[in-house]
């Protein structure tokens, strides 16, 4: 099963961050936050992605060209050129990088990467968010009940704090408690290759006339 990740937002909610970068290349920790969220999905199994590139889609580019020199020791000669790698690359990736146009939205950027996988089921993701999925579940989960889409839902977790009174006295303080009401997309999905026929053009968001659907 492939993975498709949308990389092609303009990140404007992050826009000191995204002025000279996209979102998806943030770091936390070191690295972008597109490398976090592949390697979850390496870690169920799962190699095979498609990158669908928009906003300053050369800067991810340049990344994965660069991404053994960026992440392995090596030896240079300078007199003759010649390069000793001492480590390579753990990843065992297969990246393919599309563009899909700087306004496209989800389902349009969706629409044209889609196009490039075999027929056969696929997964979805943004390259701006990461959490504790068990990949390997949720395909798994999506195999049986044989239906077009899989998303995650998930719980958010309160904007803020709550304080427990007695009187005018705090006896108890919690620090951003889980909701009990409502859901929210979580953002990670399993399609079948037919989503496609769902999407109109470049102009189709994903989360409006497809998925409501």
């Amino acid at each position: 099963v492939k993975t498709i990740i949308l990389a092609g937002g303009l990140g404007t909610r992050l826009a000191e961050e995204t002025e000279r970068r996209p979102k998806p290349m943030v770091e936390i920790g070191g690295r972008p936050i597109l490398w976090h969220i592949m390697k979850l999905y390496a870690h169920y199994g799962f190699h095979e992605f498609t990158i669908a590139l928009g906003y300053k889609g050369e800067i991810i580019k340049r990344f994965f060209m660069d991404y053994r020199l960026i992440t392995s020791s090596l030896k240079v000669t300078l007199g003759d050129e010649r390069i000793n790698w001492h480590t390579g690359p753990e990843e065992k990736w297969t990246v393919d990088l599309i563009d899909t146009g700087i306004e496209t939205q989800t389902g349009g950027r969706l629409k044209r990467v889609a196009q490039t996988i075999k027929n056969e089921p696929f997964m979805m993701t943004y390259g701006d968010g990461v959490a504790d999925i068990n990949i390997r579940e949720l395909v798994k989960f999506h195999k049986s009940h044989g239906k077009l889409a899989t998303v995650t839902a998930v719980r958010p977790p309160a904007r803020f704090g709550s304080l427990s009174l007695e009187g005018s006295n705090v006896i108890s303080f919690a620090e951003k408690p889980q909701l009990k009401e409502g859901w929210i997309n979580g953002g990670y999905f399993v399609f079948e290759p037919q989503i496609a026929d769902y999407i109109n053009d470049d102009e189709t968001d994903l989360h409006r006339e497809p998925l409501e659907q």
